[in-house]
């Protein structure tokens, strides 16, 4: 769980990071014409990485702008209007914060990259603004939504541990210890921390959320 103003900005760049290669490698790649190939985006080569990694470091600093401005506090609210907290499934709710954040986050990022790449670096008409906006979110709103979505889970979990660790209550175990990591207590008090075994912590993490994902 995040519990200062530090640990909230870490995330948050990490996060922001994240999305950004993610979304750069697909951009350079795409620009770079690998899906006009026959394997489509399997031709792709190493050649896309160093061009993506040099955008990043300053789309990734756009992505923490534009969510700390309003994307994450939209995806909240998206959120808050569709999910009750304490009665609906709190895996679902976060879901629902995602889409949010994505719905509101890709047109934004899309009008920065359209203006940034487009119409400043390529010397594009500002009267076609409009056009090149649209077209590029058609392009990167599937891939925005699925990198979202699925590339988030495992460092989210991270920030949220504390939260996440309380669907093993009543089972006997606990979240962290299904994990890998014991949660330092027990019903007589604090013991050492030890490693389990990552076979058996995986598969017992995967039967206590999965009965929380049904509707």
């Amino acid at each position: 769980m995040i519990k200062s103003k530090k640990q909230g900005f870490v995330f948050g760049l990490i996060m922001s990071y994240a999305m950004a290669i993610g979304m750069e490698v697909y951009n350079t790649a795409y620009n770079q014409g690998f899906h006009l190939g026959g394997g489509g985006l399997s031709s792709m080569t190493n050649a896309v990485f160093l061009p993506a990694l040099m955008e990043t470091a300053y789309m990734g600093l756009i992505v923490l702008l534009v969510s700390g401005l309003y994307g994450n506090r939209c995806g909240a609210a998206f959120a808050r209007r569709h999910c009750a907290e304490g009665r609906d499934n709190p895996y679902f709710c976060r879901l629902l914060r995602q889409a949010g954040t994505v719905a509101v986050m890709c047109p934004g990022m899309s009008l920065a990259a359209a203006v940034l790449f487009s119409v400043a670096l390529d010397g594009r008409s500002w009267t076609e603004l409009p056009a090149i906006w649209i077209g590029t979110v058609l392009k990167n709103f599937p891939m925005a939504f699925f990198w979202n979505f699925f590339r988030r889970r495992a460092l989210h979990s991270l920030a949220v541990w504390q939260d996440i660790s309380r669907l093993g209550r009543g089972t006997g175990i606990s979240l962290c210890g299904a994990a890998g990591f014991d949660s330092g207590k027990s019903a007589d008090g604090p013991r050492k921390r030890r490693r389990r075994p990552r076979g058996a912590s995986f598969f017992t993490w995967l039967r206590l959320i999965l009965p929380q994902v049904r509707p």
